[in-house]
């Protein structure tokens, strides 16, 4: 059985974190294993506070998952400060964890800030150019790169950017981007792709980025290339906001068993 590891903060409502994750790797028929970097408290009104672990322990639940399931491909979240980041990278390194896809967690929906600068400073030190792709929105990218990003121009100088400091793709997401349609821009090996999808409306958009990076984490897992995965985990992204339960008074959660593994 193809496995993935994610390695992200628990999110107590459900809707993102580890708890999206794991749900996005079953929905692939993916044996989804976890090492958890923070708990917060929070439901789709917002975090109202959390805890990050030692990371000694991060360390040690990312070498227990490595030394005997193994993963085909991993994903990181919330690494809350650089402590834990600089231990998640060194684990990536020493372990030769493979096809990692770092989502730079930074901002809750709610617009709680999750990581503080030191973190934000080693994950552009250290873990970036272990990663074999990162997924950053907007605002993440801008905080990455240091690129004002008002055009399709500045999004692809903020990826060449990110790309310089060592991962070896990159994908900026376009949802803040106001349009009907959302294009996610893929740099890889000096060239540009554009991937286009629906933009469903509605509030149920609680965890949406975890779940795209999980998606393509699963796909990667699966033995799929980026310009096949990228596709796929779009579609499963916007399937999961069509099929929403329609839970909370906020940003409500997804729905990530919205359809069959075997229909993949």
């Amino acid at each position: 059985m193809r496995t993935a590891l994610t390695i992200a903060g628990s999110d107590s409502g459900g809707g993102a974190g580890i708890q999206a994750d794991l749900k996005t790797f079953a929905a692939h028929g993916i044996y989804g294993t976890s090492a958890i970097t923070a708990v917060t408290a929070q439901n789709t009104l917002g975090v109202t506070g959390f805890a990050a672990l030692p990371a000694d322990l991060v360390t040690a639940q990312i070498e227990a998952v490595m030394s005997d399931i193994g993963a085909h491909a991993a994903k990181t979240g919330m690494l809350p400060n650089a402590a834990i980041v600089e231990a998640v990278a060194a684990a990536v390194e020493a372990l030769e964890i493979p096809r990692l896809v770092v989502d730079p967690v930074m901002i809750a929906k709610s617009g709680d800030r999750l990581v503080d600068d030191e973190a934000l400073a080693a994950m552009k030190a250290e873990l970036l150019r272990r990663a074999f792709v990162v997924t950053p929105n907007v605002p993440e990218a801008e905080a990455l790169s240091g690129v004002a990003i008002r055009s399709d121009d500045d999004r692809r100088e903020a990826a060449r950017r990110i790309a310089g400091l060592g991962a070896s793709a990159v994908i900026i997401k376009g949802g803040h981007f106001p349009s009907d349609d959302i294009v996610d821009v893929l740099y890889e090996g000096e060239r540009f792709m554009e991937f286009r999808s629906e933009r469903v409306p509605g509030t149920s958009t609680h965890g949406t980025g975890c779940t795209f990076a999980a998606a393509i984490a699963a796909q990667l897992a699966l033995g799929r290339g980026l310009e096949e995965a990228i596709p796929l985990a779009q579609q499963y992204v916007a399937g999961a906001i069509r099929h929403a339960p329609r839970l909370g008074r906020g940003h409500g959660p997804m729905q990530h068993f919205w359809r069959s593994p075997d229909s993949q």
